[in-house]
């Protein structure tokens, strides 16, 4: 639906004035001001705990496949994976570890996608930097991880996250000896509020990215990676068509990417209670709000000034980002783009649906181009 016939249907059926407006801005609040929170799932009741496994209550989150974190409380935490035993009595799944806590029968849990907590060193044991990015708004908090190879990767997490959603990846990429940027930008905690105060799905963000492939450069390497999750994968492909420097990015990774934007938003409102001509309201203000430029997000999100090797991993079950405009951008660029698909995973929650496979893909796809 264009956006201008979206405005007209939901006029007549919300009616016009301080209503429409109140309804839109509410539609539209949490796209356009996104918070750091776990997106989580539950609550799930621990049932029995053995050697290695834990036992939940039966639902959609405890038999979800791969890797996930279990939190309670303020600072419970623990890791599962594998599911062992199914039945109607309960879903009994192998513990990795529980490393803040104490795990108990009774207990009430959610289902997180934070499998490693802090940063790299504490995380992952790797060695890191904590260091910063000048970017046009002021100084941007970063991890450097220090490698032998001349291309750097540069990470770029999604909204309503923060750099721990990168987390999963470094054990990968310093097997490569790759350096590697884990990068903030405007809006995040620690870093300069964007002017407005709003996220713009990556149409101003992307000169954050642009500064810390600067200072990649800057530094030694001699091409970058990007590599994004969601609005930050939004941010990457921004960056690599607008930037000055995108002659030095030799390939993208785009994990759940954002590319239709009024769907998106569409999407939002809706998971916020928000249906049928109350949803377009959100649309509206979203756009509206921010003022972003869907003629350009839509050529950049079709690939038209795609120019390197891009691997999209993305899935059917997207509750976010549909899937249909990653098949869009697929076939409009085989050139280029190599499609992953993962089905039964939600949004930016690949690697834990299927974290092996996932760790295989990038390995296979960074190999040739190092």
């Amino acid at each position: 639906m264009r956006w201008g016939t979206a405005a007209v249907v939901a006029a007549a059926a919300v009616g016009t004035g301080a209503v429409v407006l109140v309804i839109g801005r509410r539609a539209s609040e949490r796209m356009v001001r996104p918070v750091t929170a776990v997106r989580e799932a539950g609550p799930v009741v621990v049932r029995s705990l053995g050697a290695g496994r834990v036992t939940f209550t039966r639902g959609p989150e405890s038999l979800r496949p791969g890797r996930w974190a279990v939190e309670w409380g303020d600072n419970g935490h623990a890791v599962v994976e594998d599911v062992l035993h199914s039945d109607e009595q309960g879903v009994t799944r192998r513990l990795v570890r529980a490393d803040q806590g104490t795990l108990t029968p009774g207990t009430e849990v959610r289902f997180t996608p934070r499998v490693h907590l802090g940063d790299p060193t504490r995380a992952l044991g790797l060695a890191h930097t904590d260091t910063s990015v000048d970017g046009e708004l002021g100084a941007l908090p970063a991890w450097h991880l220090d490698g032998k190879r001349g291309t750097w990767v540069i990470l770029v997490h999604g909204p309503e996250t923060d750099r721990q959603q990168t987390l999963p990846v470094l054990p990968v990429l310093d097997r490569f000896g790759l350096p590697v940027l884990a990068v903030t930008y405007r809006g995040d905690e620690g870093a300069p509020a964007s002017p407005d105060g709003y996220s713009h799905f990556g149409e101003t963000e992307w000169r954050d990215v642009e500064a810390a492939v600067r200072l990649a450069l800057d530094n030694g390497a001699s091409r970058v990676i990007l590599y994004g999750w969601s609005v930050g994968a939004t941010m990457v492909l921004q960056t690599a068509a607008r930037s000055a420097w995108a002659h030095a990015i030799s390939g993208l990774i785009l994990d759940s990417p954002v590319l239709d934007l009024p769907a998106t938003a569409r999407r939002d409102a809706e998971r916020l209670g928000f249906r049928g001509a109350a949803a377009e309201l959100g649309v509206l203000a979203a756009r509206g709000r921010t003022g972003v430029d869907l003629a350009d997000f839509s050529r950049i999100a079709e690939g038209t000034d795609l120019r390197v090797p891009t691997l999209l991993l993305h899935s059917p079950d997207d509750r976010v980002s549909p899937f249909g405009s990653a098949e869009r951008l697929a076939a409009a660029r085989p050139d280029v783009v190599n499609l992953q698909i993962f089905p039964g995973a939600d949004h930016a929650t690949l690697w834990n649906t299927t974290p092996d496979h996932y760790t295989e893909l990038l390995r296979r796809w960074l190999t040739p181009l190092l």
